[in-house]
């Protein structure tokens, strides 16, 4: 199996707070993972050492083959177009069109050439089922519209792993599921996705691999067959 995420040893901190510690585990390639656990029991902080937002100081960490612990500041963008993060409140530019929000990520990650960029642009827009709406702007759009944006985003550099942090946290339980499912079918296309998230119906309706945050500590947590 190849590994997207090894973590081992590894303590997290925010600033000189200890938040958890001796976290150990291993993402494959193509795994669907959730992280669950309480406001405040460390799941932001796991996950911003994840994309380099917090360094990893204690233990061993490499996430799609990057090393966490050496990792340099001028390395985070390119460990960050590998990864696709989507966040809860979508971050989309307001003023400017949802074409034209892809359009400003593929400019700033590198891309030069128009035609590219554009079928680049259809190609996930079409993923999430959104390539009507590529004129619109944010504000003209639902929020699981929005999100399905966020999400046609952080596939526009063909990332290795995708990092949703409470993809459905601000969305209505129909539209969380009309989310869940444009994941689920990003992850059956071979993608590996590390879905932070307290909604437990999806766990229920959508079992996978669940690893947990509790008292300082990250572990997987064995689902029981109803």
């Amino acid at each position: 199996m190849e590994q997207i995420l090894n973590l081992r040893g590894v303590s997290i901190f925010q600033r000189e707070n200890l938040i958890l510690s001796e976290v150990n585990l291993t993402i494959n390639k193509g795994d669907f993972v959730y992280l669950i656990g309480k406001t405040g029991s460390g799941k932001s902080s796991f996950m911003k050492t994840l994309y380099g937002d917090l360094p990893l100081t204690n233990g061993e960490g490499s996430i799609v083959d990057f090393n966490l612990k050496t990792l340099k500041e001028k390395e985070i963008p390119f460990l960050r177009r590998k990864l696709g993060i989507v966040f809860q409140d979508f971050q989309l530019l307001q003023d400017r069109t949802v074409a034209d929000n892809l359009l400003f990520v593929l400019k700033a990650t590198g891309w030069k050439d128009k035609e590219k960029m554009q079928a680049k642009i259809d190609e996930v827009l079409d993923k999430v089922d959104m390539k009507t709406k590529n004129f619109k702007f944010p504000y003209q759009l639902s929020g699981g519209e929005q999100q399905r944006i966020a999400i046609a985003r952080a596939l526009l550099n063909d990332p290795e792993l995708i990092l949703a942090d409470e993809p459905t946290g601000n969305l209505d339980p129909q539209t969380s599921i009309e989310v869940m499912q444009v994941l689920q079918e990003i992850n059956k296309n071979g993608r590996t996705i590390l879905m932070a998230t307290h909604d437990y119906a999806l766990l229920l309706k959508y079992p996978s691999k669940t690893l947990k945050c509790d008292e300082g500590k990250v572990f997987e947590v064995v689902q029981k067959n109803a």
